[in-house]
């Protein structure tokens, strides 16, 4: 058994001086890399970093004009109950002749609240009687018979008016279907 281990370990010992042998090389040639190799590495690296830099900078612009839309939408989605009550208040007030005066007074801030909230992205959907239906844009609140065949699947009266902000619909509209 004597001779087997003597064998054993001398195989051992060879292969860990091949091993030595091969990473000595090794060693040298990663001890100094050439200017040319060190200029070219800290030129990636720059780019690099240049990179990441600039889509830092586009991604947090993109942030911030989300925010902004954002914002803006909850603020909208907040003041549409409000531009409901003044569109009852002056169908209401229509009907009192003695309430002229207010009227023109309600108009008037009415106008100039609907007039801001465009400028600011805000659009009311146009919706009448007679459109068709269509689901990715009514919100169907009931369906009655039909008046006529003409009727049937189209919106026969819209209960909420709705509103989309630039591209977005913020508020669908509320209307009835014939059947």
């Amino acid at each position: 058994m004597s001779t087997e281990e003597n064998k054993n370990q001398e195989e051992i010992q060879d292969i860990e001086k091949e091993q030595v042998e091969q990473e000595e090389p090794k060693a040298e040639e990663q001890a100094e890399p050439t200017t040319e190799e060190l200029v070219q590495k800290e030129k990636d690296r720059y780019l690099r970093l240049f990179a990441e830099f600039e889509n830092y900078k586009k991604r947090t612009s993109r942030e911030r004009i989300e925010l902004f839309k954002t914002a803006n939408e909850e603020v909208m989605t907040v003041l549409l109950p409000i531009i409901d009550d003044f569109e009852r208040a002056l169908a209401h007030i229509e009907e009192d002749k003695e309430a002229e005066e207010l009227r023109k007074g309600i108009l008037l801030i009415y106008q100039k609240l609907i007039k801001s909230l465009e400028q600011k992205g805000l659009l009311k959907m146009k919706v009448k009687k007679g459109d068709t239906f269509d689901a990715e844009i009514h919100e169907a609140i009931s369906q009655i018979p039909a008046p006529s065949k003409k009727l049937k699947g189209k919106v026969i009266d819209v209960t909420e008016n709705g509103y989309q902000l630039g591209d977005k619909i913020i508020r669908y509209p509320k209307v009835v279907i014939g059947q």
